[in-house]
């Protein structure tokens, strides 16, 4: 695990607050040189203590349609190598996450319809190694904290 400084934590704040600014405006904050804060998030990456840069929609964007938790099983002597990459390629499938118990995977999906849900669910039950495959569909949003 690295060790973040006082520096590099006040650099991953200010990003989670805004992952648009500027290094020009990074570098005021921080107190450090542009090209100081520049290879502090190069470093930060190449650790993978910053995964990615990325947007939070707003309230505005039109709904996905409809949103889904799948539970996804896997065949005796099957794990998440052999499932996994063949989800990741569905692009619909937003989160994937592996879980202790008789679910295996649990899958976050958003797609158009209940005819899109149907073909994407029916394509994981075929991937080799799934035993079941169990849909959950989502009716409303109550709250959703993700959005920081």
């Amino acid at each position: 695990m690295i060790e973040l400084d006082e520096k590099d934590r006040l650099l991953v704040a200010a990003l989670r607050s805004d992952s648009r600014q500027s290094l020009v405006e990074l570098a005021r904050r921080s107190d450090l040189s542009r090209s100081a804060v520049h290879e502090r998030l190069r470093r930060l990456e190449s650790k993978n203590v910053i995964a990615g840069y990325t947007i939070r929609l707003g309230t505005e964007i039109a709904d996905p349609g409809v949103r889904a938790v799948v539970a996804v099983s896997f065949q005796p002597g099957k794990n998440c190598d052999h499932v996994v990459p063949h989800i990741s390629g569905i692009p619909q499938v937003v989160s994937c996450w592996s879980l202790a118990g008789p679910t295996d995977l649990m899958l976050l999906i958003e797609c158009g319809s209940n005819g899109d849900l149907d073909t994407i669910r029916r394509q994981i039950a075929t991937i080799a190694g799934v035993a079941t495959v169990q849909t959950h569909v989502a009716l409303r949003t109550h709250f959703d904290r993700r959005g920081g």
